[in-house]
């Protein structure tokens, strides 16, 4: 007799800096989505998958829900919004503070808005005494009627089976819509360019690595296996491209390097990489730059 198989199609939403991405790679079991301590790190809709038993779980990694103030933050907050719709469930990924804030409540009227099966997520249990939960528990119990509340946390892996029990329960009998060893659907060089984002976003400081976009205008592999990489970094002012380049391009060559490290973990094999730092001024307020760098609400 034939395996049934089943799919649960999971947006994992919340405000910036949550943990979405952490909580991501976790649950696939690989680094899908890059993650830095700096808010809006994610800007495109990640899909990660994980198979387990007879269920292909593809959880939805959005941008943090924020108040918009340039073109590009209009297109994640667009992404958010449609993300949190058409889905088997979504997760409600907060921070262990008994407050309800503007982007959880606009997240849990979107919920309620199209009648979504929806779990909490208390992440970042690791921080705060046992006792502190109940009162977060309380606050949103309140609110809405989630089908559970789980606190877990992501950094550390500590409460993943049981989510994962749970968002089971939304699974849906149907082919699977991703083969077995897929773990995401972003292209090669999508993962590469947000690679280097990344690394920009962990050695740069303020709103210089906010305003930076990626494009890979190299990508071949040589008979010998070596993949040849040439990699533009877009930044939005000429004083920012100075301090991306650093003194005598000691920056540029420390953001290089760990990201040539992360890219041939991620590839497999040997990487060159040549990268350049270029300005196009206040892009993200451009819709033409905006949708030339990836960011298409089409």
């Amino acid at each position: 007799m034939q395996e049934v198989k089943k799919t649960a199609m999971i947006t994992i939403a919340g405000r910036p800096n949550v943990g979405k991405s952490t909580l991501t790679n976790a649950l696939v079991g690989e680094k899908i989505a890059i993650v830095s301590p700096k808010p809006q790190t994610t800007r495109n809709r990640i899909c990660g998958v994980m198979n387990k038993g007879d269920t292909q779980f593809i959880f939805l990694d959005t941008p943090g829900l924020h108040k918009a103030r340039t073109r590009l933050g209009d297109y994640m907050v667009k992404v958010v919004r449609e993300s949190v719709a058409d889905v088997d469930g979504v997760c409600l990924l907060v921070e262990p503070v008994a407050n309800i804030g503007a982007p959880e409540q606009a997240l849990i009227d979107r919920i309620r808005e199209e009648k979504l099966p929806a779990v909490l997520v208390i992440n970042k249990i690791d921080t705060v005494e046992k006792d502190a939960l109940l009162s977060v528990m309380a606050v949103y119990s309140a609110a809405y009627d989630f089908d559970a509340i789980i606190p877990i946390s992501a950094q550390e892996q500590d409460g993943l089976d049981v989510l994962l029990e749970q968002l089971s329960k939304y699974a849906a009998e149907g082919p699977q819509l991703f083969p077995d060893g897929m773990t995401t659907d972003q292209p090669e060089r999508q993962i590469v360019a947000e690679i280097v984002r990344e690394k920009l976003l962990r050695n740069l400081d303020k709103e210089v690595p906010h305003g930076t976009a990626i494009e890979v205008t190299k990508f071949s592999e040589r008979d010998s296996g070596v993949i040849d990489l040439h990699v533009t970094v877009y930044c939005e002012k000429a004083s920012h491209k100075g301090i991306i380049i650093g003194k005598n391009g000691a920056m540029m060559k420390k953001i290089s390097t760990h990201a040539r490290e992360d890219i041939e973990r991620f590839m497999g094999a040997k990487v060159y990489l040549e990268t350049w730092v270029k300005v196009k001024e206040n892009w993200r307020d451009n819709l033409n730059y905006v949708r030339s760098f990836g960011y298409d609400e089409q």
